[in-house]
C-alpha cells in the first residue's frame, strides 16, 4: 500500500481550512491543520510534508514571515509552498510572494479543481523522490551484502534493473503530467528544476546498475 503524503493546510480561519479539506479530500492524502505561522513551524520540525498551502494574512507571522522562516531551515527549504490569499495588491504582492519561495500564488476564491491539480502534482513528485530514496538505500545495500559475500550476484543485478527500471516508468508519467495541459496550473520553472534533479538521480543510479552488469 502506498503510504499517504502529509498536504500542510495554514490559516489561522477555521471555515478556510474546512474548505480546503473538502477541496483536497478526493486526493485521499493525510491533511494537516495549522491555525497560526508559528504552528506550522511547530509541524515541520517532526513531520514530513509534500506540500504547504500558505495563507497570507495571519495575525502573528504572516505567509510571507512564515515561508522565510522555512526557507531558511535546512530540513524544510526544499518543500514546495502554494500561497493563498484573499487580498490581491497587484504584480509586486505577488512578486513577494514568490521572493518569499512559494511555487504559485492563488487568490481567493480560488478554483477548486486548480488547486487540486496543483496539489496533486507536488504530491506525485513528492512520492517519486521518496521511490528514488529507498531505491538508491535498496542499490547501496545489496552492493554492501554483494561484496561481503564475494560474489557477483546476478539475479540481484536483475532484481535492481526492475526496480529502477519502475522508477524511471513512474518519472516519464509525471514529466508527461507536467506536459500536458495540467501544466498550466502548477509552476513550470520550479517543477522542471524537480524533474531534472530528479533525472540526475535517476541517471547516477542507472549508471551504477551498468557497472555491476
Amino acid at each position: 500500500m502506498t503510504e499517504r503524503a502529509k498536504i500542510l493546510l495554514v490559516d489561522d480561519r477555521p471555515e478556510n481550512l474546512v474548505a480546503l479539506e473538502a477541496v483536497l479530500g478526493a486526493l485521499d492524502q493525510t491533511l494537516v491543520r495549522a491555525a497560526s505561522g508559528e504552528e506550522a513551524l511547530k509541524a515541520l520540525l517532526t513531520e514530513d510534508f509534500a506540500v504547504i498551502l500558505l495563507d497570507v494574512q495571519m495575525p502573528g507571522l504572516d505567509g510571507f514571515e512564515t515561508a522565510a522562516h522555512i526557507k531558511r531551515r535546512e530540513r524544510t527549504k526544499d518543500i514546495p509552498i502554494i500561497f493563498l490569499t484573499a487580498v490581491s495588491n497587484g504584480p509586486h504582492h505577488t512578486f513577494r510572494g514568490y521572493a518569499a519561495g512559494a511555487v504559485d500564488y492563488l487568490a481567493k476564491p480560488f478554483d477548486p479543481w486548480i488547486l487540486r491539480a496543483k496539489v496533486s502534482v507536488f504530491v506525485e513528485l513528492h512520492r517519486k523522490n521518496l521511490l528514488l530514496k529507498e531505491q538508491a538505500q535498496l542499490l547501496a545495500d545489496r552492493l554492501a551484502e554483494r561484496d561481503e559475500a564475494g560474489r557477483d550476484g546476478p539475479l540481484l543485478v536483475a532484481e535492481l534493473a526492475a526496480r529502477l527500471a519502475a522508477v524511471e516508468e513512474n518519472t516519464r508519467t509525471l514529466e508527461k503530467l507536467a506536459a500536458d495541459g495540467s501544466g498550466e496550473s502548477v509552476a513550470k520553472a520550479e517543477l522542471t528544476a524537480a524533474l531534472e534533479t530528479l533525472g540526475s538521480r535517476l541517471g547516477r543510479l542507472r549508471s551504477a546498475l551498468d557497472a555491476m552488469t
